[in-house]
């Protein structure tokens, strides 16, 4: 039996690479020869009709009773040649063969040139699979779990039911369980490799997308998360990662603000200690930095370990005995809901605590038909954050839909809704793969057989030779899913990251804003609100706290822990009217010490603190020093005279000042006596000879003009001099005796006499001043004649008078520091030149003091800095905020006033060679009220 080739169209046989092959061909003619699989067989086409298989057969039968085996080549002659066996001589089946050859050669030209002309499109026609594998991988009984799969499939059979998208292709979805473990998500991707899928969906837990990540990564498969939130899963480091979710960036974005909103500055953070919750709580750390505002305290729960309510007290017992009362929960719903029941316990959701939970809550909740009522009752006017989802159509005919397959046991949460856009996303992407001519191949990586890893048998995982192309496609999407719009910004995120704030009230909640990365919080949804963020747009709905009050919580309290506050108090050696200590305790008293006490009797709290005394006792401390320690934690907080300037402000912050300050420069003077020649005095020498000059060209002006026309003008020479200085000096006293005749002469007079007007008014001024107020005179006028001269000046020791001189360009050496009044007052009369100092430059209200009792010194020029007195805290410290309203309440009421009384009234110099200048009587600060 011949079994090589078919013996009329030489098809090959036992060749199962190529088409179309004949199988056998036996004695029994038509039927066996007809089993050629190749369309354009002719035997195929002409056995059942043609009486050319009867001669077959009989020369089948004629070779086989001779013991000869079909010879192939001779067989193609006999049926060509009528003279070689009489059986054989059939010329028609010779034509007949001859033209179905000419009939397959044209069939296949025919084909070639429709391809020709169809193009690309034919080929992608041709190359599109039948079946396409496309892998899910995550935990199926949790709260996003058992959602997700349910929105999975139906996804699924939603886009092969559309015969627009994928034609001719069906889009085929396995799932495997992860269990949140990330060894069974590895295990779950390799097994999908070897499935020959061309995507993953999945998975819920970031902990197992980072390390799935570096699976996908190597073998080219996109791997699209619908709940992975961790900011740290970067396209950067795994490029085959896609997020089809929003990053917990944004949601901790809007946490931070809502807490700025709201004006708190310090929040606790309760998170799960893995990816998720370890990486979410610095991306709050970070933009609440950026807010001025922090997390104080932050503590994290393993996860896998069986946490019960002691474990948990223990946790919310140190919290409640924290400063701080805005919690910031960020964990899974098993913990969260433990949290949540144990608080309210303790008494923390009650009056006065804010709590606010991450979009876990609000996925939990949505979730949950109905809503768990015992559940309900523990989380009272807690503030919730859920991906914010537009409301159509299409997204409410999926919740009812869902509702019907579910059964009502569970609802459709915003997970489930990205769930369902990302088999989309896959889907349009394996359209524009397949339009551009991908091909679903894969390959062998020769790295998983080298090396010794052939034990392994890992030659079964292939790499997906289209994967790059998916990748591109896939980031490339640009669609209206029930999310919202999917696409891609060019950090790899999804765009319009948006949030609803919701507020849990009795059995169910309320959404009191909306939160995005365009407009912040409004109450307006992110579609219909079209603006950029701005301060003056923030709002947000009323909302009903914990303890059901509708005021703003404070936010913090004072820690009811025992610890009192470490106030730092200067050890001053001088003017101790402002601060000192009582001598054998540690009690402290002046101006600064009962302008606090007064500030902290109006807060409406207890604030336990102490005194602590700050320097050594023998030279005033250093108040930049002082102000160090407070930032570096030593003190909580610093009262005194301690002065408002930019380097401090850098370092902590202070209260509302509560005094006036500034910077002015005090210098001995001398008292110009009257006498004889006090008359002189009104004008320089000077000015006396101009004026003397003036009066000689007025009269020479005034005669050249006249004498000619003018004959009260004329005469002797020495008459005519005596009538010229007459003329000029006589219109001092009253009007001249001598006419003048000419229009010029009177047009000067006229402008001479109001000259003169002036002269004597100004002199007699100044005349009078000089004989009725004592002058004083000193040869330095202010901080700037300081600056150009080279004399020596004094300051307080611990004062920021060095620091600012220095800044001014005054040298170092030319500083010299004191220590007390009566160290000013000898230096100022020594002077520079004889080892003391030409003036000193300090506080307003310390010179104030000194020159109380110190007649021989004055304030000169005007005072060249301005500042004032607060008192010290850390950086966002609520006590600074708290003690400025305060202090303002003692300004307005008098209180501050009668404080200064009490300590800085002082009877001012009686010397009569005194005149103190430019300093008013007190140096309280008043604020200004009026706005």
């Amino acid at each position: 039996m011949a079994k090589d080739v078919c013996g009329l169209c030489s098809c090959r046989v036992n060749g199962p690479e190529l088409l179309g092959l004949c199988t056998r061909i036996g004695p029994q003619g038509s039927a066996e020869v007809a089993g050629c699989k190749k369309v354009r067989c002719p035997v195929v086409r002409t056995s059942k009709i043609h009486p050319m298989m009867k001669k077959v057969r009989a020369w089948w039968l004629v070779r086989e009773q001779q013991g000869v085996p079909p010879d192939v080549g001779w067989w193609r002659q006999a049926y060509r040649a009528d003279d070689l066996h009489p059986v054989l001589s059939f010329p028609t089946c010779a034509w007949v063969y001859d033209m179905m050859r000419v009939l397959v050669w044209s069939i296949g030209l025919l084909n070639l040139g429709i391809f020709l002309i169809n193009g690309l499109s034919t080929h992608n026609a041709s190359s599109r699979p039948s079946v396409v594998n496309v892998g899910a991988i995550f935990t199926f009984d949790s709260t996003i779990g058992r959602v997700a799969k349910v929105a999975i499939q139906e996804a699924i059979k939603d886009i092969n039911e559309n015969s627009t998208l994928l034609p001719g292709t069906t889009l085929r979805m396995e799932m495997r369980s992860s269990n949140c473990s990330g060894f069974l998500g590895m295990v779950g991707a390799l097994q999908f490799m070897e499935t020959n899928a061309v995507a993953i969906v999945g998975p819920q837990s970031s902990v197992v997308a980072h390390i799935i990540s570096h699976v996908v990564n190597e073998l080219q498969v996109p791997l699209l998360s619908f709940a992975a939130t961790d900011p740290t899963l970067s396209n950067l480091q795994f490029p085959y990662l896609v997020r089809t979710t929003q990053s917990d960036l944004h949601q901790m974005t809007a946490v931070a603000d809502i807490v700025d909103f709201y004006g708190w500055r310090e929040v606790i953070a309760i998170f799960i200690d893995d990816d998720y919750g370890r990486n979410g709580v610095l991306a709050l750390d970070d933009t609440l930095a950026a807010r001025r505002c922090r997390i104080s305290y932050k503590i994290g729960i393993q996860p896998g370990l069986e946490y019960g309510r002691s474990e948990i007290m223990d946790i919310l017992v140190k919290i409640a005995l924290m400063e701080a009362r805005v919690i910031v929960l960020h964990v899974y719903p098993d913990i969260g809901f433990l949290v949540f029941s144990v608080a309210r316990y303790l008494g923390m959701m009650g009056d006065g605590y804010v709590w606010i939970g991450t979009d876990w809550l609000s996925s939990f909740l949505d979730s949950s038909v109905p809503y768990p009522s015992d559940k309900m009752e523990n989380m009272q006017g807690v503030l919730a954050l859920r991906q914010h989802t537009p409301d159509t159509l299409k997204k409410r005919e999926l919740t009812s839909k869902f509702r019907r397959l579910t059964g009502g046991a569970f609802g459709l949460n915003s997970y489930g809704l990205y769930a369902y856009d990302t088999v989309w996303v896959i889907a349009h992407a394996l359209e524009a793969f397949f339009n551009q001519g991908g091909v679903v191949s894969f390959s062998n990586d020769s790295r998983l057989t080298a090396g010794g890893l052939e034990d392994l048998h890992l030659d079964a995982l292939k790499v997906f030779d289209g994967g790059k192309l998916l990748l591109d496609n896939i980031w490339r999407s640009d669609f209206v899913g029930l999310t919202g719009h999917i696409k891609f910004n060019p950090d790899r995120n999804l765009v319009n990251p948006a949030y609803d704030i919701m507020n849990i009230i009795g059995t169910g909640f309320r959404t009191v804003g909306y939160w995005s990365n365009r407009s912040g919080l409004s109450t307006l949804t992110p579609e219909d609100l079209q603006v950029n963020r701005s301060t003056r747009t923030q709002e947000l709905h009323s909302v009903i706290w914990p303890g059901e009050i509708v005021t703003k919580p404070r936010g913090w309290v004072f820690p009811n822990n025992g610890k009192v506050l470490k106030i730092a108090v200067p050890l001053r050696v001088s003017y101790k009217e402002f601060v000192s200590q009582l001598p054998g305790s540690n009690m402290s008293k002046g101006f600064c010490i009962d302008v606090f006490v007064a500030a902290v009797n109006l807060l409406p709290y207890a604030v336990p603190y102490q005194f602590v005394p700050f320097g050594n006792g023998k030279e005033n401390p250093s108040y930049t020093d002082l102000v160090g320690l407070i930032a570096a934690g030593v003190y909580d907080g610093a009262v005194g005279d301690i002065a408002i300037v930019t380097n401090r402000t850098r370092m902590v912050d202070f209260t509302q000042p509560y005094a006036a300050s500034g910077l002015v420069v005090v210098a001995p003077f001398k008292k110009m006596n009257t006498g004889a020649w006090a008359f002189l005095r009104p004008f320089s020498p000077t000015l006396w000879a101009v004026t003397a000059a003036f009066f000689l060209v007025v009269g020479t002006v005034v005669w050249i003009l006249e004498h000619r026309i003018n004959d009260e003008f004329r005469g002797t020479p020495k008459s005519q001099l005596i009538t010229i200085l007459w003329f000029s000096f006589s219109t001092l006293f009253f009007a001249h005796r001598e006419n003048t005749a000419s229009t010029l002469g009177r047009m000067v007079l006229l402008m001479w006499l109001f000259v003169v007007l002036i002269i004597n008014s100004s002199y007699t001024a100044s005349l009078t001043s000089i004989l009725t107020v004592q002058q004083l005179s000193s040869p330095i006028k202010g901080i700037d004649s300081l600056k150009k001269s080279n004399d020596r000046i004094g300051y307080q020791v611990g004062s920021f008078a060095e620091r600012y001189l220095v800044e001014i360009g005054i040298p170092e050496s030319r500083l010299v520091p004191l220590g007390t009044p009566d160290a000013y007052a000898d230096a100022l009369r020594k002077g520079s030149s004889n080892g003391g100092v030409a003036a000193i430059i300090d506080e307003r209200p310390y010179i104030e003091l000194f020159l109380s009792n110190q007649c021989k010194f004055r304030v000169v020029g005007r005072e060249f800095t301005k500042s004032g007195w607060g008192f010290a805290f850390p950086r966002d410290s609520p006590l600074a905020v708290d003690l400025s309203t305060a202090i303002l309440s003692l300004s307005e009421n008098g209180d501050l006033q009668r404080i200064h009384d009490k300590w800085l009234t002082r009877s001012s110099c009686t010397s009569d060679t005194t005149e103190l200048d430019n300093i008013p009587s007190g140096f309280v600060f008043y604020p200004d009220l009026s706005d």
